[in-house]
C-alpha cells in the first residue's frame, strides 16, 4: 500500500528540515527525503558548520602560538591535525543528530534514500541497498541544494584537487595550496590551512576578491589577509591543472597574456556551486529551468506545476543556508493559506574568516547603479574600546542611509564579531529604522556594538570618538 502524505520535502539540508518541521507544526502530514544518510545538507555535514569548526580551532591555534607578546608564555605548541578532525566531525554528529530528533519530535517521517518524480503527485525513494519505496502527496517540495563548480575539464578527486569537501578532510597540511577562486568559501578554507602552516596562493580571474560586495570592504580585506600571509595573484586565468607524484601544477594566465606556474600539494577549487537537480527526474513532470538550471518559481515558490514548489539553491538567489531556512518557512505557511514571506533585502552575509566580513542590504557600487543618493557613516575598530583593550582592532563598520530619509539602506562591516553585529542592523532594516534610530539607541560600554551606534552617529557627521 503507497503510503500518502500532505506534504513531501525532497532534501534534509537547512531549507528542507525547517520546512518539514514548519508543515507538521501547521498540521500537515509530513514527510522528508534525504539522501546523504544524515540530516543537514552541505551546511551541517560539508560546508558552514565544519568549515567553522576549522577556522574557530586554527585560530586558536594561531592566537596561542602568538600570545606570548601579551604577557602568556606557552612553550612547545604542537599541532595534532588528527585530534582537530575529530573535534570537527564531532560537531557535525551531535548537530546531524538533533535534526533527527527534531523531525521525529515533530512527527515528521524521515526516509533514508534518493527520491525522484515518478509522477507529479509521486515520489520514488531508492535507498543504498537500492531498495524502492513509492508515496504520494497532495504538495511536494524541492529543496536538494547545491553542489561545487569544478573547472571544464578538470574533476575532483578531493586529495589533490579538491572541492571545500576534501579541503575540510586533508589529513595532513599542505606545503603549498592553491585556492582557485577569491570568494566566501575559498578564503575560508584558505585563512584555515595558512594558519595551521600551508603556504597559500589564490589565483582570482577578477581585479578584486569577494565578487559582489562593497568594493571597499573587499579591497580592505585583501589588505588584511595579504598581512596575514595568503598570497594573491589577481587576474589570473587557470588553462589547466595537470596532477603528478608530488601534487599538481596549475597553469594560468595573467591579463596581459604571460603564462605562469603554481607547483602545489594540493589545488582547492572554489569558484561557485551549482543546483543540485540531477537525478530529480524533472523532465518527467515537466518542471521547468532557467538558463543556469535553477528552478523557475513564482513569488509564491510555486513551479509552473502548481502543486510542486522549490526552495534554497536550486532556485535564484543567494547560496545561503539562512536564506534556505527562511524560504523553508515560507513555503510552509504559504502551503498552510498564511502568508509566507521573506524580504530579500535583508539577507545578511558572512565570511567568517579572522577578521569576520558581514554584508547586509545594498552596497555603495549598487546605490550608484541605481541612481540613489545617499550618506555614509563609517567608525573603526580602532577607536573602540573594547576592541582596543583586547588587540582586536582591524577593520571598521560602514552605514549606507538615504540622502533624504536617512533610512538604513545597507551596511558592511570588516573586524571582530561581524557576524553578530550585523544582526542589530538587519533588525533595525526590517522595521524601517534611520541611522538616526541606532544612533540614539543606548549601546553597553565597553562593547563591539558600539562600533555600530558610532557608524551610526557618522552619518549624521557626529561620531563621538572619531
Amino acid at each position: 500500500m503507497t503510503e500518502k502524505f500532505q506534504a513531501i520535502v525532497i532534501g534534509g539540508g537547512p531549507g528542507g528540515y525547517v520546512c518539514a518541521i514548519r508543515l507538521a507544526q501547521l498540521g500537515l502530514k509530513t514527510a522528508c527525503i534525504e539522501s546523504r544518510g544524515s540530516l543537514g545538507g552541505t551546511c551541517l555535514n560539508i560546508g558552514c558548520i565544519p568549515s567553522k569548526s576549522l577556522l574557530n580551532l586554527s585560530e586558536e591555534f594561531h592566537k596561542i602560538k602568538n600570545l606570548s607578546n601579551k604577557g602568556i608564555e606557552v612553550e612547545n605548541v604542537k599541532l595534532n591535525l588528527g585530534k582537530m578532525m575529530k573535534s570537527k566531525d564531532k560537531a557535525v554528529t551531535v548537530l546531524t543528530k538533533g535534526v533527527e530528533f527534531l523531525l521525529k519530535k515533530n512527527k515528521v517521517t524521515y526516509f533514508k534514500g534518493t527520491g525522484s518524480f515518478k509522477s507529479k503527485n509521486e515520489i520514488l525513494i531508492k535507498d543504498e541497498n537500492n531498495k524502492e519505496i513509492l508515496i504520494q502527496s497532495e504538495k511536494i517540495i524541492i529543496a536538494t541544494g547545491s553542489v561545487p563548480v569544478p573547472l571544464p575539464g578538470i574533476e575532483f578527486d578531493e586529495k589533490t584537487i579538491v572541492s571545500s569537501t576534501g579541503a575540510l578532510k586533508l589529513n595532513e597540511v599542505p606545503k603549498k595550496m592553491v585556492v582557485v577562486g577569491g570568494g566566501y568559501i575559498g578564503l575560508e578554507m584558505g585563512s584555515v590551512w595558512s594558519r595551521l602552516g600551508a603556504d597559500v596562493h589564490v589565483v582570482e580571474f577578477l581585479d578584486h576578491i569577494t565578487p559582489g560586495m562593497d568594493k571597499e570592504i573587499s579591497n580592505e580585506f585583501m589588505k588584511i589577509l595579504k598581512k596575514q600571509g595568503i598570497n594573491f595573484h589577481m587576474q589570473h586565468k587557470v588553462e589547466n591543472i595537470k596532477k603528478n607524484s608530488s601534487g599538481a601544477i596549475v597553469l594560468t594566465t595573467d591579463k596581459d597574456g604571460n603564462k605562469k606556474e603554481f607547483d602545489c600539494d594540493v589545488v582547492l577549487i572554489s569558484v561557485g556551486r551549482k543546483p543540485n537537480t540531477k537525478g530529480l527526474n524533472l523532465e518527467n513532470v515537466g518542471v521547468e529551468l532557467d538558463k543556469k538550471s535553477r528552478i523557475k518559481t513564482n513569488k509564491n515558490f510555486q513551479t509552473n506545476i502548481n502543486n510542486i514548489y522549490a526552495l534554497g539553491d536550486v532556485i535564484a538567489g543567494p547560496m545561503l543556508a539562512h536564506k534556505a531556512e527562511d524560504e523553508g518557512v515560507a513555503v510552509a505557511e504559504n502551503i498552510a493559506g498564511q502568508s509566507g514571506h521573506v524580504n530579500y533585502d535583508t539577507i545578511p552575509g558572512v565570511i567568517y574568516t579572522t577578521p569576520e566580513v558581514a554584508s547586509i542590504g545594498k552596497t555603495e557600487e549598487q546605490l550608484n547603479n541605481q541612481n540613489i543618493k545617499y550618506k555614509i557613516g563609517k567608525f573603526s575598530f580602532m577607536a573602540n574600546s573594547r576592541a582596543k583593550a583586547i588587540d582586536d582592532v582591524e577593520g571598521f563598520v560602514k552605514i549606507l542611509a538615504d540622502e533624504k530619509s536617512d533610512k538604513v539602506l545597507g551596511a558592511h562591516l570588516i573586524g571582530p564579531h561581524a557576524g553578530e553585529l550585523i544582526a542589530e542592523i538587519g533588525i533595525a532594516m526590517e522595521f524601517g529604522a534611520s541611522s538616526e534610530d541606532i544612533a540614539r539607541t543606548c549601546h553597553a560600554h565597553p562593547t563591539f556594538s558600539e562600533a555600530v551606534k558610532e557608524a551610526a552617529l557618522s552619518v549624521d557627521k557626529r561620531a563621538i570618538h572619531s
